[in-house]
Parts: structure tokens; C-alpha cells; sequence
């Protein structure tokens, strides 16, 4: 049994950025990893030409702005540099391969009980903490959704977690699910690796630049959303004009009014609307079926392909673990207070990177989580 003050569970953004906070206050913590590496999502889970979708002053982590020299929009490895220098700089030291088994309060210590199987040596280890701060992220696992007739597809079935490029899949009929900005890069660099190119668009969803998005949020500094909102679609229309006639259709909220309330994001178009406007990526609508190689979808068409890629999302892994998770989670894992008091529960328990906002969403989690722990503590000294 070894006990600290605050226990932190994750390595992504957000726990690194907790660590960080904490070690600027000299609050003594722990931070534990079932991975052998800390932000593995970036490292090992995340395509070839992933690149940050938000210009880089939307994209750091508490106390460590990006180098002046740094890209606009970063490429996953210089990313990952800046992620590494993080760590290195505020003297992060994970507990890799602990994997969080249970963490329940226990009411008569008034502290976290954390039970983590060490899989490297194959022993459980109990950790007791004043503070828990679930830092497991939006991204903790693929989720597939479930397509009658999928467990018999006669192709590859991977989820975009598994994709690294489109050059394995050269000559290839491929289908990509969903056109979030996972899906529409993946479908991109499909295209551009010569494999036969369709996704599936079941949703509304806006198109934007990476320029307009960019500049909507400088603006939000000083404008209303609404008028952010109509600025920004007005500004998409010009550009790409009416795509309904090729699928895509535009939600009747604005993109920054579906981010803040219903957490869903806008797609930064990186070259894809060409391509499908080309007629080299074909849209569909979504699956009915799947009868061996074939698909067959509502409109009753019916396709062959090699391989499906599922950019369906993730689903939150905390309830898994998180036994008294109700103290600040709702069953699928997301919390239950609206922004922006959505990172504190009760009896001392915090959520990091829930916000659905992104690196900047993670970077005032972390700052907001730090600042009352702090707080806390200096009661607690005062009493």
C-alpha cells in the first residue's frame, strides 16, 4: 500500500498537464499508466499524416506555450516532441504498465482506495490518496457500432485507431464509417494512396477550413457566438458552396453552437470535399447490412469491398474502474455538471479532458483542477 495526495490516472494530455500544474505547487502526486509509454494515443494509435486540426496557440498544455518556430497546424511528430520536451521539463515520472483495476472512496478514511494490477511483474498494488483526478480521456477505447451481418465480413474490419496509411490499401475498394476529421483524413489519404474511395455520411455536418475556424475563435474573443456562427457557415458556403447534392448537408446549428452544447465538431477539410466533388470519393449513406463482401446500405445500393474503417468514435473507459464514478460521471462516462464546473464531483474526485474542447479544453481542466486542489489542501491545514 503506498499513499500520496493526489492519485492521477492517465497519461494523455490531460494528465500530463495535471502533473504539471501540481509540480508548479509542489502538491506531492502520483500519476499511473497501463501503457509502457505516456501519450500512447499520439504515439502509438494515431495515424501517419495526423496533424493538430487547431492552430497551435488553441493547442498547449499549461505553462509551456509552442516554440515561435513551431508549424501553425502541428504534424503528429512534432507534436509528440513538444509532448516529450513536456515531460521532460517539468519532470513528469509516470508508473507505467498500472492498470486500474477498481478506486472506490472509503467514507470512514474519507480518502481513494486505488486498486492497479503492475502487468509488467503481475502483482496488484493499493494506492490511498486525498485526491483522484481521472484523466482517461474522451479516447479511452474504439468503439465499432453494431451492423448486422459485420462478424461475417470477408474483408479486413479495423478501427481508425489501427490505420497508420492508405498505402496498404492501394487498388482496393475501402470503405471508411463516419465523416468526422478522422474519417475524412483517413478517406483522403485513401484516395491519394490509389485505393477506391467511399464513406459513409449519416449526419449533418459543417465543412470548414482550418483559416476560418482559426479565425471564428479569435473572434469569439469580441463577437457574440451567434454572429461567430454566421460568419464562420456564411464563410463555408462561399467556399464550397451547396454540397447537399453530394451528401453532405449542414446542421441548422451553427459549428461553435454543436461543439459547445453537444460536444460535435465541425470537419477542417483537408482536401477531401475535392476529392468527393471530383467524383474520386464516392458518398454513401449509412449501413443497412453487411452479407459477406457486400454492403448494402438504405438506399438499397449494394457495394463490394476489401476492407471497412471504422471513424466511429471512442467510448470514455472510466465507469469501468471508477466504482463510485456517480460522484461526478454519468453512466457513459462523461460528466454530469454542464461546462464549465463539469471537472469537479464530490469527496475530492476530478475528471480531466472531458470537455470536449480539445488540447484547450484539456490545458483549463488541468489549470481549474490544480488551483482547487490547492485550495482544498490549505483548508484542510487551516482545520
Amino acid at each position: 500500500m503506498e499513499e500520496t495526495i493526489v492519485l492521477v490516472v492517465g497519461t494523455g494530455a490531460a494528465g500530463l498537464g495535471i502533473a504539471a500544474c501540481l509540480t508548479k505547487k509542489s502538491i506531492p502526486y502520483i500519476v499511473l499508466e497501463k501503457e509502457d509509454c505516456y501519450a500512447s494515443l499520439w504515439k502509438k494509435r494515431a495515424y501517419d499524416r495526423c496533424h493538430l486540426h487547431l492552430a497551435k496557440e488553441f493547442c498547449s498544455l499549461p505553462y509551456k506555450p509552442h516554440a515561435p518556430h513551431a508549424k501553425k497546424y502541428m504534424s503528429k511528430n512534432d507534436f509528440i516532441e513538444y509532448i516529450d520536451n513536456y515531460v521532460s521539463d517539468f519532470d513528469i515520472r509516470p508508473r507505467y504498465f498500472h492498470s486500474v483495476e477498481s478506486a472506490s472512496f472509503n467514507e470512514a478514511k474519507g480518502k481513494w482506495l486505488v486498486e492497479a494490477k503492475d502487468t509488467l511483474v503481475k502483482i496488484t498494488k493499493v494506492f490511498v490518496a486525498s485526491f483522484l483526478v481521472v484523466a482517461t480521456g474522451e479516447n479511452g477505447k474504439g468503439y465499432i457500432p453494431k451492423i448486422p451481418g459485420l462478424k461475417d465480413f470477408k474483408g479486413d474490419i479495423i478501427h481508425s485507431t489501427e490505420y497508420k496509411s492508405g498505402r496498404e490499401f492501394q487498388d482496393k475498394d475501402v470503405l471508411v464509417v463516419e465523416c468526422g476529421n478522422s474519417g475524412m483524413e483517413i478517406s483522403y489519404d485513401l484516395c491519394n494512396s490509389g485505393a477506391n474511395t467511399s464513406i459513409v455520411i449519416r449526419n449533418p455536418v459543417h465543412v470548414v477550413t482550418r483559416e476560418m475556424i482559426s479565425v471564428g475563435m479569435h473572434l469569439l474573443k469580441y463577437l457574440s457566438l451567434s454572429t461567430v456562427d454566421a460568419l464562420v457557415t456564411f464563410a463555408s458556403m462561399l467556399m464550397y458552396g451547396n454540397l447537399s447534392k453530394y451528401g453532405i448537408f449542414r446542421p441548422n446549428e451553427g459549428p461553435f453552437l454543436l461543439k459547445a452544447t453537444k460536444g460535435r465538431s465541425h470537419v477542417l477539410d483537408v482536401g477531401t470535399i475535392a476529392e468527393i466533388q471530383s467524383g474520386k470519393t464516392k458518398v454513401l449513406p449509412e449501413i443497412e447490412r453487411i452479407k459477406k463482401s457486400r454492403v448494402i446500405f438504405e438506399d438499397k445500393v449494394e457495394l463490394d469491398f476489401d476492407a471497412i474503417i471504422f471513424a466511429t468514435g471512442y467510448k470514455s473507459t472510466a465507469c469501468e474502474w471508477l466504482k463510485d464514478y456517480g460522484y461526478i460521471l454519468n453512466s457513459d462516462g462523461f460528466p454530469k455538471n454542464r461546462f464549465p464546473t463539469h471537472w469537479k464531483g464530490n469527496n475530492n474526485l476530478y475528471c480531466a479532458g472531458l470537455s470536449r474542447m480539445g488540447l484547450q479544453g484539456v490545458s483549463k481542466d488541468a489549470i481549474a483542477i490544480a488551483n482547487d486542489i490547492e485550495i482544498v489542501l490549505k483548508t484542510m491545514l487551516r482545520s
